[in-house]
């Protein structure tokens, strides 16, 4: 865990109080971001705040209301320094109901009207038809539409491929589920934007994710902890669904995911130390990177003749899930047999993936 609830001393009044505003009795600590924290609280505190940046930030202990400050504040500089926003703009955001998403949408939403952003911003959810798992997680969806006021897009499989992953589960089996889930997914969102007309799809991630992708790009040979995310969800109490998927067991990500807990046991640090390995990460000038195309069959975006989904699909309706995964498998040229859509304006929310129409 990235924070911990701090334990006052019992002697001694400097234990007692926030470090922040030497007020409030501190809720947790932050040992693993003490230069994010001390920047921070220089930020916001300028005149008033002394920090020694060595044995007394060790301890270093906030109250709640400073948390919520901080959290929120260092939002808000990566969005005003990297100009990722601009007035005007239609800004749709991942909502799957759990803590990452929510926090996202409840952050963004308080920050677009305290600083007047000038954003319409739009909830997007994905309906995977996995029962008892998917349904009950866009219930909190909706009523974060409520809570929030801000409208709400459902894209389902079903409607898009044809499919559920209840059904695909029981034709593949739960070894290669997540390959088909994560195209889609991806996919999926992107078509919910392009109904949406938005112009940016912002998408919410924590520290362990981060580090869980860098990994797995490392093991798959691909360079081309809850942190205060949960911690900010839990304070101020967020409506957020907390289920793991019901398919997600035997993923590839979960064996990393166990991993990187181990050694974040060992050396709290590990999470964080990941995430700058794959920051400093860079490609060979030699390396061939794909050139980015479109997908012959749905018009989506693809490196090769047809999209990884369009591919799945074609596997799944032919009775030959197995197919499109793996980079050893694949259509060849005599099995790539489509009509070719007569007109290369339709944009990808007039088609089907995996066929000509919508």
């Amino acid at each position: 865990m990235e924070e911990t609830a701090a334990k006052p001393r019992r002697s001694g009044g400097g234990g007692r109080q926030c470090c922040i505003c030497h007020e409030r009795r501190p809720a947790l600590k932050r040992p693993k971001t003490l230069e994010q924290i001390a920047t921070f609280l220089l930020r916001l505190h300028e005149k008033s705040c002394c920090i020694n940046r060595s044995t007394e930030m060790l301890a270093l202990k906030i109250c709640r209301e400073c948390f919520y400050a901080v959290f929120e504040e260092e939002i808000h500089q990566v969005i005003v320094e990297n100009q990722l926003f601009k007035p005007g703009e239609r800004i749709g955001i991942g909502a799957s109901g759990g803590k990452d998403s929510t926090v996202l949408a409840y952050v963004l939403s308080e920050l677009n009207k305290r600083h007047n952003y000038g954003l319409d911003l739009f909830l997007l959810s994905v309906d995977e038809g996995i029962t008892g798992y998917r349904d009950d997680s866009l219930e909190t969806v909706k009523r974060n539409e409520v809570q929030y006021g801000l409208p709400l897009k459902i894209v389902s499989y079903k409607d898009l491929y044809g499919w559920t992953m209840d059904e695909i589960v029981k034709m593949i089996g739960l070894k290669n589920n997540c390959t088909f889930c994560g195209v889609f997914r991806r996919q999926a969102l992107d078509r919910g934007a392009a109904l949406l007309k938005v112009d940016k799809l912002a998408t919410g991630h924590n520290a362990d994710d981060i580090a869980e992708t860098v990994l797995l790009n490392i093991l798959r040979g691909d360079i081309a902890s809850l942190n205060h995310v949960f911690t900010y969800a839990y304070f101020k109490k967020l409506d957020y669904f907390s289920t793991e998927c019901i398919y997600s067991p035997n993923a590839y990500r979960g064996f990393a995911r166990e991993f990187i807990k181990d050694l974040e046991r060992i050396r709290p640090r590990a999470i964080l130390d990941i995430i700058k390995s794959g920051e400093d990460f860079r490609i060979a000038t030699s390396t061939k990177m794909p050139e980015q195309g479109t997908c012959e069959r749905c018009g989506y975006i693809s490196s090769q003749k047809w999209c990884k989904a369009c591919v799945l699909l074609e596997g799944l309706n032919r009775g030959m899930p197995k197919l499109g995964i793996g980079r050893s498998r694949g259509l060849n040229s005599n099995q790539m047999k489509t009509d070719k859509p007569t007109s290369r304006t339709k944009s990808i929310e007039s088609k089907q993936c995996g066929s000509l129409d919508f």
